[in-house]
């Protein structure tokens, strides 16, 4: 099995402080990236050479990319930088691999696809003639890792079984319902059935080693009879078989992921990530809107976030990354 990336535990020397610190390494081709913590390439044979003299533990992959480029993780996300596929679609289905370079270029480290057949009539068509593992060598060949993909509810309801496969052949861990799909005049109760659907798909992916998981959108804040149905959902869904992804976009109608990840905490596999100002009355890239951002990654622990994802405009992309690797 190819693993994803490589902790190194290295102890420092005292000139540095003596200070333990995490590295972690994801596989590219060699590429420039455009942050400060950026280490200096290493082939495969320098690279274990000196995990092996490094004081401390090392997880090793048992395969890796023959093009290393060594990568400090910012050390407050502590995690890869993702990116979510919706916005660059277009991009995407003209040119799969080269947009996967692009975006790593940019200094991501992990994808979120969209399921090319329940997005087909979205513009992901094209991407239905890759294979599952076709699909998982091209990501890993642009140097990026793709653990979540987000599904709709037709298809996990007409074809479940088929998409647990073709999520754990292309490597994922994660399936993510992007929405119920209800009408803007659905009643509580038609949300809290759909929940409780919803509950019966997690028991089964998770029976597959894959955990289920739902993405809000702007309708979940809104309340019926007083009653958020965001809060509504959380209580209705079985915290094992149902994890969340929050959508930081939210914080243009006044709600922060930080204060629902300590209100909840562990119920959060993932993020996305955006920024908003209420100046511009626009997204911006992150870093330069509202969001606290220290705040949101002082609490997604708590919240038992394992991924985060940008999903902004391409023109935002860089800026958000060079932002977030800086803190």
């Amino acid at each position: 099995m190819i693993c994803n990336f490589i902790l190194l535990y290295i102890e420092l020397s005292p000139s540095a402080g003596g200070e333990r610190r995490t590295y972690s390494d994801l596989w590219g081709r060699g590429r420039r990236n455009i942050n400060k913590h950026i280490m200096k390439k290493l082939s495969r044979r320098q690279f274990l050479g000196k995990s092996a003299i490094g004081i401390g533990s090392a997880v090793i992959a048992s395969q890796l990319p023959l093009n290393l480029s060594a990568n400090v993780f910012s050390r407050t996300i502590k995690m890869p930088l993702g990116f979510q596929v919706w916005t660059v679609k277009d991009m995407l289905v003209k040119d799969f691999p080269g947009t996967l370079k692009i975006m790593a270029d940019l200094g991501y480290q992990s994808v979120e696809m969209c399921s090319p057949p329940g997005y087909e009539s979205s513009g992901f068509g094209p991407l239905m003639k890759l294979k599952p593992k076709e699909m998982k060598n091209i990501i890993h060949d642009a140097g990026l890792i793709c653990k979540s993909s987000h599904y709709g509810m037709d298809e996990l309801r007409n074809h479940l079984d088929e998409r647990i496969k073709f999520a754990i052949e292309s490597g994922q861990t994660q399936m993510i319902l992007s929405s119920f799909g209800l009408p803007k005049n659905a009643t509580m109760s038609d949300w809290l059935r759909a929940a409780d659907e919803l509950n019966m798909m997690g028991v089964k992916t998770k029976k597959s080693g894959l955990q289920m998981g739902y993405h809000n959108h702007h309708m979940e804040f809104e309340k019926i009879n007083e009653t958020l149905i965001y809060d509504a959902l959380m209580n209705r869904f079985d915290p094992e078989y149902i994890k969340m992804q929050f959508q930081v976009a939210v914080i243009s109608i006044g709600y922060k992921a930080s204060t629902y990840f300590t209100k909840y905490p562990g119920r959060f596999i993932s993020a996305h990530l955006a920024d908003w100002s209420p100046v511009k009355k626009k997204s911006v890239p992150i870093g330069q809107g509202i969001v606290d951002w220290k705040e949101f990654f002082a609490t997604i622990k708590t919240g038992g976030v394992k991924n985060i994802f940008v999903e902004m405009e391409m023109e935002t992309f860089k800026e958000s990354a060079t932002y977030i690797h800086s803190l």
